[in-house]
């Protein structure tokens, strides 16, 4: 007889810890979409675990009352895949942020989106180092007036999604952290995928970059500054759905719609495309030259680099049996120090 599970919300996943961040910080939204869609996956509580590094992101696992390990600095994606790797039944989830992933932890996120690992990756993007207070990160923009770049920032900001695809990650997502119910659609897609789920949440820190995002929040002016993806949908956007985006030649262009321009004439969005030139194409749209797309930038099947793993133990285990530790440590050329 199957046992039931327990019907879960919410609030059973909300931890006894004091949630110290600032107030409004950006972080406050992301945490609670997540515990919206948790009790939804149909998996026990005991069965999630929740991995960061550092930062003011990386505090995320005392905030969900679930298992979870609060690593070092870049490394966060090193110990998930070891813990999916062991413990192939768990749901493992890594926080970061754009300091945390994007600097010292570049070379282990790479590796990780490759192997197409079957976690799941929040990346709080506020574009500055928020818990050393306020030094620029990979992610600033050039110009960026910091604590540690007091005249402008004069290097070349990295675009966490355009690294993502290059690294052949096979879901690659973009939502806003106030935009709920866009955040909480992109959360329950990446949930469901197998294999490495990767979003970028543009997050507000408000004390040492408050609104760098204003032009993707500000009810005002979104409209014109967002690209909302859809898989077999036309590129538009504008307040009203009057712009789209076109490809002249291998360039893309703004148009109006009208006047001869229909929505056959844009660029059509296919998530599922096995190449990943249009969503790469995609990553590099800026404002404010360009819309910039959130949504699900590409989905698609690939092996599973844990799965993969254990397979291969099970059929080296079925071919030479269960191996003994004790005759493999005193196999070979051994010696007796006097």
């Amino acid at each position: 007889m199957t046992a039931t599970l327990p019907v879960l919300t919410p609030k059973d996943f909300a931890s006894d810890q004091e949630i110290r961040w600032c107030p409004r910080c950006g972080d406050y939204s992301i945490l609670a979409q997540v515990k919206k869609v948790l009790p939804t996956l149909g998996i026990p509580k005991e069965k999630f675990v929740f991995i960061s590094g550092i930062g003011c992101s990386s505090r995320f696992p005392y905030y969900v009352d679930t298992y979870g390990f609060h690593t070092i600095h870049g490394r966060a994606p090193a110990v998930a895949t070891g813990v999916k790797t062991a413990r192939p039944d768990l749901d493992v989830w890594v926080i970061t942020g754009d300091g945390d992933a994007l600097s010292i932890g570049g070379n282990h996120l790479m590796h990780m989106l490759r192997r197409n690992v079957n976690l799941k990756v929040i990346l709080f993007n506020n574009q500055i180092y928020g818990l050393t207070k306020g030094q620029y990160s990979p992610t600033s923009p050039l110009g960026a007036k910091t604590k540690s770049t007091p005249y402008g920032s004069i290097d070349n900001p990295l675009s966490p999604l355009a690294y993502a695809i290059g690294s052949e990650a096979t879901f690659v997502a973009r939502s806003v952290d106030v935009d709920i119910k866009h955040l909480t659609m992109v959360l329950e897609r990446a949930s469901k995928h197998q294999g490495t789920a990767f979003v970028e949440v543009y997050q507000d820190c408000n004390v040492f970059n408050h609104d760098a995002f204003l032009y993707a929040t500000d009810k005002e002016v979104k409209g014109d500054n967002l690209l909302y993806l859809e898989h077999g949908k036309p590129l538009v956007f504008g307040a009203k759905t009057k712009k789209g985006i076109r490809l002249n030649g291998a360039t893309p262009e703004v148009v109006e719609l009208g006047n001869g321009i229909t929505e056959d004439d844009l660029l059509f969005h296919d998530e599922k495309s096995a190449d990943p030139s249009l969503a790469f194409l995609l990553s590099r749209f800026k404002h404010p030259a360009f819309p910039e797309p959130v949504g699900i930038f590409r989905q698609v099947d690939a092996p599973i680099y844990d799965v993969e793993v254990n397979k291969q133990m099970q059929s080296e285990l079925a071919k030479k049996g269960q191996g003994d530790f004790d005759k493999l440590f005193n196999s070979g050329d051994t010696w007796v120090v006097e």
